[in-house]
């Protein structure tokens, strides 16, 4: 490995365990576990098939059972409610409770003190961060370390031409910027 190689490992990690340790603060302030913060947050912005247990554990990256652990304390804290799924009965819809949805929201915000220093960044810089840290997504997935991410890079609608990307479904070119890590309609690339 290059040394430049593990100075960004280092530095990858120390931004994780940043991010790990205001998770964790903000989980001791409500009486929850990181995990349960996380999908409360993730259900303020997601609905549908996204909000069932099987696919809170992929996105995560758990086991349904665990999920499914944190999914019933939530509930036992009048956080979220279950809602049988008409099309399957098998399967139910998470959903945040009024009382859910105002934790979520206040939450929501736990990682501000890490966007704050992005300031120091130029435009350019920030762009180049966040595209190096998309392919570096998509070259976990490849490899097997994380599940499917729903971004631009691993999605059937996404092109690269020369130095731009465009996105079929749209029919548009997209800015570095413009890319998402978590698309609504991503089809997954085969």
């Amino acid at each position: 490995m290059a040394e430049i190689d593990g100075k960004i490992v280092d530095a990858l990690a120390r931004v994780s365990q940043a991010f790990r340790v205001l998770l964790r603060n903000e989980g001791k302030s409500n009486a929850l576990s990181p995990i349960q913060i996380q999908i409360l947050i993730f259900l303020l912005f997601q609905s549908g098939e996204r909000s069932k247990v099987i696919a809170l554990a992929r996105h995560f990256d758990l086991t349904k059972a665990t999920v499914s652990d944190s999914i019933k304390s939530l509930a036992q804290k009048c956080l979220v409610e279950k809602y049988v799924d008409a099309a399957d009965v098998r399967s139910y819809m998470i959903v945040l409770t009024g009382r859910g949805r105002e934790l979520a929201l206040k939450s929501a915000g736990f990682a501000s003190a890490i966007e704050e220093p992005l300031d120091i960044l130029s435009p350019m810089q920030k762009e180049i961060i966040f595209t190096g840290l998309l392919q570096l997504i998509r070259q976990f997935h490849l490899a097997g370390i994380i599940s499917i991410q729903q971004m631009c890079f691993t999605c059937s609608h996404y092109d690269h031409l020369g130095s731009g990307h465009y996105c079929k479904l749209l029919k548009s070119g997209l800015a570095d910027k413009e890319l998402k890590l978590d698309c609504a309609d991503h089809q997954l690339s085969l």
